[in-house]
This record gives C-alpha cells, sequence and structure tokens, in this order.
C-alpha cells in the first residue's frame, strides 16, 4: 500500500519456471495473491510490469507503484525486509486472498491516476486548502502531503471497489480491516490518513459493476468536499 519506487525483473505474468524459481516463498504469495489483478491490467491493456527487487530493502513499502517511461511498474521490495512476512501474519489467513488483492488495486488506481495525467491533481472546481497561518516555507512541503494523501484515498477506494465486485461476501470484514489500518498510529492529515474517504465507503462504492476507477472517482470527489484533515 503504500509508497512508489523501482527495480529489476518486468511482466512477471510471461515470465517462465526459472524466474520463479528465484522468488522466494514470501514473494511468491504476495504475487499469487496478486495474480487476479494482474490478469485484470493485462485484459485491459493497461500497460503494467512487476518489479522484484533483488537488493535487501529493509523499511520499504513491500508493494509499491512507479510510473517510468509511461508504464506502470508494481515494485515488490521484500527482501531483507522482514514487514513483507510480517503484513502477511497480520492477515487472518480466510482473508489473505482477498487482502492481497485490495492491496494490488490500491496499486492499479495509482497507476490509472497516471496514465490519466491526472497525478496530484485536482477535479475542477475544487481548490487546496491550507492551514491558516502556514509558514511560507512549509506550503511546499503540506501541498506535497495532501496532493499524496488524496492519491492514496483513490487507490483505497479503488481496492474496495475491487473487493466490493470481485469479494463481497468480504466486503465488510475488508472495510474495516482497512478503517484499522488506516487508524493505526494515525496523524491527521498525514500522507495516509484517508479516514475520510474509506469511512464514506462502509456501506459499498456505488456504481455496480461500472469501472472500478469511475466508481471510485465518484466518492473520491465527495470526500474532497468534506474536511480531510479533521481529527474526529
Amino acid at each position: 500500500m503504500w509508497k512508489y519506487l523501482a527495480g529489476l525483473c518486468a511482466g512477471w505474468l510471461a515470465c517462465g519456471p526459472g524466474l520463479a524459481a528465484e522468488l522466494s516463498p514470501t514473494e511468491l504469495r504476495w504475487l499469487q495473491g496478486a495474480q487476479p489483478v494482474l490478469a485484470f491490467a493485462k485484459a485491459s491493456q493497461l500497460p503494467l510490469d512487476v518489479i522484484v527487487q533483488p537488493q535487501p530493502t529493509p523499511g520499504a513499502a513491500p508493494l509499491a507503484l512507479a510510473f517510468v517511461d509511461g508504464r506502470c511498474k508494481l515494485v515488490l521490495s521484500m527482501r531483507g525486509n522482514p514487514e513483507a512476512q510480517a503484513t502477511l501474519d497480520r492477515i487472518a489467513p480466510a482473508l489473505l486472498a482477498p487482502t492481497l488483492e485490495l492491496m494490488a488495486a490500491h496499486e492499479l488506481g495509482h497507476c490509472r491516476r497516471y496514465l490519466d495525467g491526472a497525478w496530484y491533481s485536482l477535479p475542477a472546481g475544487f481548490t487546496p486548502a491550507e492551514p491558516e497561518a502556514l509558514p511560507a516555507t512549509l506550503r511546499a512541503a503540506y501541498a506535497d502531503m495532501q496532493a499524496a494523501r488524496r492519491e492514496e484515498a483513490f487507490g483505497d477506494l479503488v481496492g474496495l471497489a475491487w473487493t466490493q465486485q470481485r469479494h463481497p461476501q468480504h466486503y465488510a470484514a475488508l472495510h474495516a480491516w482497512l478503517v484499522a489500518e488506516r487508524s493505526k498510529d494515525r496523524i491527521p492529515g498525514s500522507h495516509h490518513d484517508t479516514l475520510v474517504w474509506v469511512r464514506l465507503a462502509r456501506d459499498g462504492i456505488a456504481g455496480g459493476q461500472a469501472s472500478i476507477f469511475s466508481a471510485s472517482a465518484v466518492l473520491w470527489t465527495a470526500g474532497l468536499a468534506q474536511d480531510p484533515a479533521k481529527d474526529d
């Protein structure tokens, strides 16, 4: 979920068994979990490659997205990174597969925003809010943080929209899981404080079988109209 990087090994779905033998059990489990999302991206002709970083990456997000030369890169940073297995261990076994799909779909939401040329942008008519008396030296950093936060919110909604379409029986449980994740060590208004948007999706994301991206965009825009940094 959860940040952006780049690395090695493109096109995992097209790679042969030789590559699979070089992957760790943790990497294979994440990739197996993401496979339905990767298959969706391939069927939708989204320019998505899979990158497995070969060097140790302690402290990195296990799953992330980069955008390079017009292509999205789903990046696995799992070697020498205990958080990769720890993340799996924290998920209830019965929910592991749909949760990994949700996380992969979150990154696909970032991919869609990049491809649309909309990364960090707001819909027409919206102006970024800024706290009163914010020092000039902090304005650029604050604006960047809020833009990243909005993109994380869009990714969360795409993950939930995927869950609603593909695993409706698990929607309530995965929504509760995401609320707990975004509530843990929450700093109101920070990069991953997406609770305003996630809570709007408690009862699902309108749109039925509409595109997971277009359905998410409606609720994302509704969240923009609220105070996103409110500490409640």
